[in-house]
């Protein structure tokens, strides 16, 4: 809903997913020193719950309540304490969990967000509309909410369960952990020390994977909950259990969806960029060169010009830190061949640009494919053209 914590006008700026009755909770955070205080926050209180469960996360959007101090935490305390009003089924310890997102340096509006509480917990309903306009809701610079479901057999013939979540960022993202702001739901029974390690793995994969503009955000963070609803769905405790990795497969899938449509829609993007990076040792090396490569500015500024400058990306990759035979690396763009073996390749440099501008005119993606060795690893990683418009977009944020 409107609470009134926006400066610019009355678009949605107040968000409230509750789990009807307590639901295995986990989170991941960002990894900057100066943490946001709902991320302090959140890290007590999924500490604090005796049972591992939570009942509701509230989302503002307008203040990002980061660099704010003792004072910020206090906004936090009061925020809790509003919402515990409001809704006297989240009253246990770390019932509550708390995000955040906006200009850092600015607090809550305390009244505002308190006064509309109450409204907000007696109108929240389970319709597709609601969760839209909660996707709406937690949005910044954003040019569309990002939200996705999707349903899965654990086994043949086996329980059916449901993931579905919800995302914002568009600027400030090279997470060291998870993008600005997501929230996850699923319906299947998850003992929390294993929901907590499928949502970190499920992160590693999408969110960790993805950069805009080489800025970690003081408030990333993630937030899982389970609530064990679905039909015939055994509490599963352990990764060996049936259905964990068909569970893990599917929460990962639809953050990679997520986590994608941020970088899709990166602060002045034409075009979403994918690099693939195979033959590495380990997959943990292979998304390492991966996100070198999508996060340098040169090759981000080359694919926005249209300029297919293969030595950028082949530079990126070998400052990666991850050591690799020289005359092992082949890159590609799109389908066509840029080097292989170590040297480059005679290649149609207009068909080349024609496949990069092409792409950018329908916002579409392009892929960029890079071999290191004969290795097993291989990794992913997401990101976006460097536009005029992302400057524009940045130099003018706070006023």
């Amino acid at each position: 809903m409107h609470a009134g914590l926006r400066a610019s006008g009355p678009k949605a700026d107040l968000a409230l997913v509750i789990a009807d009755e307590p639901a295995s909770a986990a989170g991941v955070f960002t990894k900057n020193v100066m943490a946001a205080a709902p991320v302090a926050f959140c890290k007590a209180a999924l500490a604090a719950s005796p049972s591992g469960t939570a009942r509701a996360v509230l989302v503002n959007a307008g203040q990002a309540n980061a660099a704010t101090g003792a004072a910020g935490a206090a906004d936090c305390e009061a925020s809790a304490a509003a919402l515990k009003a409001a809704l006297p089924a989240a009253s246990a310890p770390g019932d509550i969990l708390l995000l955040s997102t906006g200009v850092i340096g600015r607090r809550i509006k305390l009244d505002a967000l308190a006064a509309a509480l109450p409204a907000l917990v007696s109108g929240a309903g389970p319709g597709p509309a609601d969760a839209h306009h909660a996707a709406v809701a937690i949005t910044t610079t954003d040019t569309v909410s990002k939200a996705a479901a999707l349903e899965v057999e654990l086994a043949p013939g086996g329980p059916t369960v449901r993931v579905g979540g919800m995302a914002k960022g568009s600027g400030m993202i090279h997470p060291d952990m998870a993008t600005m702001l997501a929230v996850l739901t699923t319906d299947a029974a998850v003992a929390p020390p294993l929901w907590a390690s499928i949502l970190r793995a499920g992160a590693a994969a999408s969110f960790n994977q993805i950069t805009v503009d080489g800025d970690t955000s003081t408030n990333d963070t993630v937030i899982g909950l389970a609530s064990g609803k679905a039909a015939g769905c055994g509490l599963m405790t352990s990764e060996a259990d049936p259905g964990v990795a068909t569970l893990t497969a599917a929460v990962t899938a639809l953050l990679q969806g997520l986590a994608k449509a941020i970088a899709w829609d990166g602060e002045g993007a034409t075009c979403l960029v994918e690099v693939a990076v195979a033959g590495a040792e380990s997959d943990a090396d292979a998304r390492q060169v991966a996100k070198a490569v999508v996060g340098s500015s040169l090759v981000k500024a080359a694919i926005f010009g249209g300029d297919p400058n293969w030595g950028r990306i082949a530079c990126a990759a070998g400052y990666a830190g991850v050591p690799f035979p020289p005359d092992a690396l082949n890159i590609t763009l799109g389908p066509i061949a840029l080097m292989s073996a170590g040297q480059p390749l005679a290649f149609d440099e207009a068909a080349a640009s024609a496949y990069l501008k092409g792409t950018a005119a329908v916002h579409g993606t392009v892929a960029v494919g890079i071999e290191v060795g004969p290795g097993p690893g291989a990794g992913l990683a997401w990101g976006c053209d460097l536009s005029y418009e992302y400057v524009t977009i940045n130099a003018e944020y706070t006023t």
